[in-house]
Parts: C-alpha cells; sequence; structure tokens
C-alpha cells in the first residue's frame, strides 16, 4: 500500500471545545496525528492514529485531551491528514 500525501492543518479553538473539535476531526478520518499545543506553542500531547482506531481504545486519550481542556484557555490543534 502506497501512502498518500501527507497534509497538516491547524486549528485554533478555546479549552472547553477542545474535545468536541478532538472528536469531529477523527471521524472525518484519514488522520494520522493530532498534537495539541498551548498559546506558547508548546506540546502538550501528541495522539498518533491508525486506521481503524476507534471506541474503547480512544478513551484514555478523551480522558487525557479533557484533562488538558481543564487546564487551558486557548490551545491549537495540529492535524496530519493523509491524502490518498
Amino acid at each position: 500500500m502506497t501512502e498518500g500525501e501527507v497534509r497538516t492543518e491547524e486549528y485554533q479553538v478555546s479549552g472547553e471545545i477542545l474535545v468536541a473539535k478532538v472528536k469531529e476531526l477523527v471521524h472525518e478520518g484519514n488522520i494520522r496525528r493530532i498534537t495539541i499545543k498551548n498559546e506558547e506553542g508548546k506540546t502538550l500531547i501528541e495522539v498518533p492514529l491508525t486506521f481503524g482506531v476507534v471506541g474503547a481504545v480512544l478513551l484514555p486519550v478523551w480522558a487525557a485531551i479533557g484533562s488538558i481542556a481543564a487546564l487551558v484557555a486557548n490551545c491549537t490543534i495540529v492535524v496530519e491528514k493523509v491524502e490518498e
């Protein structure tokens, strides 16, 4: 299987909508990696995703993202997508 081109997108979000936005992005599919950074650009969490990862496997990730959301006012979500 050949891999497509990797494209990076960034989203500026407030902490209160962080979890909802990440869930929305994961459901879109074709995502290789999600990185969440604070306002200063420091990486808070980096989550590599593989095709077919859903449900209970992501529960610890949602808990970690929820904790981050409670601590930050604004953050940046950096998404690596694979374009086929």
